[in-house]
C-alpha cells in the first residue's frame, strides 16, 4: 500500500471517532463500565478475527508488561471516563472538552526531556481552554462556575488520559498493530468484571441502543484504532496530525445533524477556539520543513 493510501486509511479513524459521542448517546442508559466492556469485546473479537485471517497473533508476551499497561490502561480509563462524562453532562460539551487531547499531546510532548515549552504552546492552551469555558458557559462566562459539573471534570480527565496515552505510546513504536485487538479484548474483560462488581446491569430494551453499541464496537471503539495505528506507522504522520484537529468540528456536526444538540454561535466559536488552540500549539510540527 502506498504512503498516500496509508494516510487515507489513518484518516478514516478521525471520521469514525467523530461519531463516538453520537453513538454513546444513542446507546441509552447502559452504565459506563458495561458500555465499555460490551463495545471493547465487540471490537476485540472483530480485531482478533482479522488477525486470524492474516495469520498473526493479537497478543504480546507478558514480558512486554509496559506495552500492556499503556495499551490497556489508556483504552480502559479513557473510555470509562468518557462514557461516564456523557451520562453526567451535555454530550456536546463533553465531546468538545474531551477533544482537547490533540492540544494536550503537543503540550505534554513539549515537557519531555530535550524539549522546551514555548510561547505558542502556552497560547494554544489559552485558546483551547477558552473554547472549553465558552461551551460550558454557553457564552455567559459569569455563569461558568454554576454550569460546571462532575461530567465536565471527567471530560477534562478524558483529554488528559488520551494525551498521556499518546505520548507514552511513542516508546512503543515497534509494537505491531495487530496487538491492538488483544488490548481491546483485555480492556473489555476488565470492564465487564469491574461492572459486575460495582454497577447494576442495564440491558437495552429496544433494537436502537443495541445497534448503537454494536456500531460503537465496530468503528470508534474497534476498527478506528487499527486504521489510525496503521496510518501513523505507514502514512504521512504530519498530515494525520493536522487532520486530527478537525475532530471537534466533525463531532459537533454529527451531534447537531443527529438532533442530539442544537447549533449556536457560541458552539461554533468554541469549536473554532479549540481547533485553533491545537493548531497554534502544534505549529512547529505542522509547518516543519521536510528534511
Amino acid at each position: 500500500m502506498s504512503r498516500a493510501a496509508a494516510t487515507f486509511v489513518g484518516a478514516s479513524a478521525i471520521l469514525m471517532w467523530s461519531v463516538l459521542a453520537m453513538l454513546t448517546r444513542f446507546a441509552g442508559d447502559v452504565p459506563p463500565l458495561e458500555l465499555t466492556g460490551l463495545s471493547f469485546l465487540i471490537g476485540g473479537v472483530l480485531g482478533s478475527g482479522f488477525c486470524q485471517l492474516r495469520g498473526t497473533s493479537p497478543f504480546l508476551p507478558l514480558k512486554n508488561w509496559q506495552a500492556w499497561a499503556v495499551g490497556v490502561g489508556g483504552l480502559f480509563f479513557y473510555h470509562l471516563t468518557y462514557f461516564a462524562a456523557m451520562k453526567l453532562a451535555p454530550p456536546m460539551e463533553v465531546s468538545l472538552i474531551a477533544y482537547l487531547w490533540p492540544l494536550l499531546i503537543v503540550v505534554l510532548s513539549a515537557l519531555l526531556p530535550g524539549e522546551r515549552l514555548q510561547f505558542h504552546h502556552v497560547l494554544g492552551v489559552v485558546l483551547g481552554f477558552a473554547g472549553a469555558a465558552l461551551v460550558i458557559s454557553k457564552g455567559n462566562f459569569s455563569a461558568l462556575g454554576q454550569n460546571l459539573s462532575v461530567g465536565h471534570g471527567l471530560a477534562f480527565l478524558c483529554a488528559l488520559i488520551w494525551g498521556l496515552y499518546s505520548v507514552l505510546s511513542r516508546r512503543l513504536k515497534k509494537i505491531p498493530t495487530d496487538v491492538v485487538a488483544g488490548f481491546c479484548l483485555v480492556t473489555g474483560v476488565l470492564a465487564i468484571v469491574t461492572h459486575l462488581l460495582i454497577e447494576t446491569t442495564v440491558w437495552p430494551q429496544s433494537p436502537g441502543p443495541w445497534l448503537a453499541i454494536i456500531l460503537l464496537g465496530m468503528f470508534p471503539v474497534g476498527f478506528a484504532f487499527f486504521t489510525w495505528d496503521y496510518g501513523v506507522k505507514h502514512g504521512d504522520i504530519m498530515a494525520l496530525g493536522a487532520a486530527s484537529y478537525l475532530s471537534p468540528m466533525l463531532s459537533a456536526i454529527a451531534l447537531v445533524v443527529s438532533g442530539i444538540a442544537a447549533f449556536s454561535a457560541s458552539l461554533a466559536l468554541a469549536c473554532l477556539l479549540i481547533m485553533s488552540g491545537a493548531l497554534v500549539a502544534a505549529k512547529d510540527m505542522i509547518f516543519k520543513k521536510p528534511i
